[in-house]
């Protein structure tokens, strides 16, 4: 069984760097590429009957950016192509950088996302009519469960003035919280905008200077910036209104989000976004661009608020969207001239980036035909090519049939793997628990159920008579008896 056992990690890890070399190049793969050709067309179709400006999009597999392409102008009247590096004012697509700034400092011990609001920002005051409401804390803030109301009390959107931080911070005592934290899911500019303030207090840095440092150097994020340097001005595509019924757009201003900056002020590109991207699909410890480590990144991903319908919700800092069997974190974006998504499947080591310079651009409709056209295809390219496993003859001892006062299972061996039938599950194909060697007489327990109860990952151990037959089957640390 040892031998074997070498032998499937020998085959495993040649497999796995076999599949690491081919991700590069998953674009080149005939059915990746043809369904590649079918986007880009519809694309480009899209684009023509909606008489859209410009549009730039990426395809992120894993560690690497597969595919990226730009459709139509970053500057119309100039004939400036976009291109996968042009440069997109990203709007709320700046929360998740605001967000994971935040588990930084938290991951570091400087603070916790249960802290009040006003433990870090002693300013903090906001009127409300709920008296028995708890504090306002720094998790309601990333999750949008605050009942802050949505902006702060400036007319921002309409004039295009955007208040500085200390105008927001005098005017906040004489706004109203809309509910009582928890109590119901409401969007907040406002919300993120005090969580950026509050990295500023506890990290001692300014909160633009600090997601350069600590987010956009180690990421190599070298074309993204929070306040936009003079040297990429001239790469950033011209920001265009809806398309009117005349069929012309006019040029938006331009936005400085100025106090709204943690919520809305990035600017960024499809490549640089892909770094960020593939960050949600690793793992590990803090270190050089692991900027945040793998559980807590999970942890962000994760629901912390469910909204009623069960299919979307929102985790620290993250939108999640639940679409068919596909679970989407991401977060999308909207500023004068500007409307842009990203949003990963984590599962499935895949992402897709859309960035646009128009305000009917629209990218979620772009970005979920992606998954759906490309997906399956880079599933089954980076899907390991099937092995025919000889079953180990020492597990016929196992096979056979067991019983508790719960229940009867049976242990078999189907496709040269050793299986658990669980019978409290309706069908058989769903109810197979694989029993992975793991030592002597000893197993453990894998399964691609969602809901097993408990028994994912658990050791399995057959244990012996004086006749050297199976006698009974362990499990969880309770027992089941041999019955033939």
């Amino acid at each position: 069984m040892k031998k074997l056992n070498v032998l499937l990690t020998v085959l495993l890890l040649l497999l796995a760097s076999i599949v690491r070399a081919q991700n590069t190049n998953l674009a080149e793969h005939p059915e990746v590429a043809s369904n590649l050709k079918l986007l880009e067309a519809w694309i480009e179709s899209q684009m023509a009957h909606r008489g859209l400006p410009g549009m730039s999009v990426g395809i992120v597999y894993d560690q690497n950016l597969i595919w990226s392409k730009g459709f139509g102008y970053s500057d119309v009247d100039k004939k400036i192509p976009a291109t996968p590096g042009t440069i997109y004012r990203i709007a709320s697509v700046t929360k998740l950088f605001t967000a994971t700034a935040i588990m930084q400092l938290r991951d570091q011990g400087k603070l916790h996302l249960d802290d009040p609001v006003s433990k870090h920002l002693s300013w903090f005051k906001i009127r409300s009519r709920y008296t028995d409401a708890p504090p306002v804390t720094i998790r309601h803030l990333l999750t949008h469960s605050s009942g802050l109301p949505r902006e702060a009390a400036f007319p921002y959107w309409s004039e295009n003035n955007f208040p500085t931080r200390e105008q927001i911070i005098e005017a906040l005592p004489n706004q109203e919280a809309v509910f009582a934290p928890e109590t119901k899911w409401k969007y907040s500019n406002l919300a993120l905008s005090l969580a950026g303030e509050i990295v500023s207090v506890v990290s001692g840095e300014l909160y633009d200077l600090y997601v350069q440092k600590h987010i956009l150097e180690p990421l190599g994020m070298s074309s993204s910036s929070m306040v936009l340097p003079e040297a990429h001005k001239g790469r950033v595509a011209i920001g265009y209104g809806r398309r009117m019924p005349d069929g012309k757009r006019d040029i938006r201003p331009f936005t400085d989000c100025k106090g709204i900056a943690p919520a809305a002020n990035l600017s960024s590109t499809v490549e640089d976004l892909a770094r960020f991207a593939s960050l949600q699909m690793r793992d590990g410890k803090v270190g050089g661009n692991q900027i945040l480590k793998g559980s807590t990144l999970r942890e962000m991903h994760r629901v912390h608020w469910l909204q009623s319908d069960w299919k979307n919700g929102w985790g620290l800092g993250f939108a999640i969207v639940r679409d068919g069997e596909r679970t989407l974190v991401g977060h999308r974006g909207w500023v004068a001239g500007y409307r842009t998504q990203i949003m990963a499947s984590p599962e499935e080591k895949l992402a897709i980036i859309v960035l646009t310079n128009a305000d009917d651009g629209n990218p979620g409709y772009y970005l979920m035909q992606a998954f759906n056209v490309v997906a399956p295809a880079i599933k089954k390219a980076v899907a390991p090519p099937a092995i025919i496993v000889q079953p180990d003859p020492e597990w016929n001892k196992y096979v056979g049939r067991y019983r508790n006062p719960w229940e009867d299972s049976q242990v078999l061996i189907l496709n040269g793997e050793l299986v658990l039938i669980d019978p409290t599950i309706d069908n058989p194909k769903d109810a197979l628990l694989r029993l992975i060697p793991e030592g002597k007489h000893t197993f453990r327990i894998t399964t691609a159920e969602k809901m097993n109860y408990g028994r994912d990952g658990e050791l399995v151990i057959f244990e012996f008579g004086p006749t050297g037959k199976v006698t009974r089957m362990k499990m969880a640390e309770n027992y089941t008896q041999r019955i033939d």
